[in-house]
């Protein structure tokens, strides 16, 4: 879990450090145009409550359905298929693969926005790919391989989304 935080914080930080250097290069006289910032920061600030709001739903939804006996919090031992879960595998990192984003629109930087946050998006993804499903499997075992095989890893459809915004009450 560490790992994973630690991981989370050099791409973040290290998106706004280097989205700054490659600004200078790229876009040197971005960083004073007053109007593009504004309306990158209220895009990113758009976008990162968005991110919580999902991050708030599904982390509520895992507490709610993941859990039997005491166990750490963040920590699940019983396979979530309810709430958005029947619809889709990752909803949190459906999420979570928007905060890269969020922090590059609200920083205001074209680097990070346009090349830097991709990046992180895909190494995301590859993260879940090799790291979260493949534990998952462990965790779970043929259970998982059936919900894998029934279960898409993001839905799109308006129902599914509209499952992703509802609120969940707290346990």
């Amino acid at each position: 879990m560490m790992v994973r935080i630690l991981v989370w914080v050099v791409m973040i930080f290290g998106g706004v450090f280097l989205g700054f250097y490659l600004d200078g290069i790229l876009f040197a006289s971005i960083h004073s145009i007053i109007v593009f910032h504004s309306i990158s920061a209220a895009f990113g600030i758009m976008l990162l409550v968005l991110v919580m709001r999902i991050s708030k739903n599904t982390g509520r939804t895992l507490a709610k359905y993941g859990r039997k006996g005491t166990l750490k919090r963040m920590e699940t031992n019983v396979l979530v298929n309810q709430g958005v879960y029947k619809y889709m595998r990752h909803p949190m990192h459906l999420g979570l693969l928007l905060f890269p984003w969020s922090i590059a629109f609200l920083v205001g930087s074209p680097s990070f926005i346009l090349l830097i946050a991709p990046a992180e998006i895909v190494l995301m993804i590859i993260m879940i790919k090799f790291i979260e499903e493949p534990e998952a499997v462990c965790k779970f075992g043929s259970h998982y391989l059936d919900y894998k095989k029934q279960v898409p890893w993001f839905c799109f459809k308006p129902g599914c989304l509209k499952e992703l915004l509802n609120d969940v009450p707290k346990n």
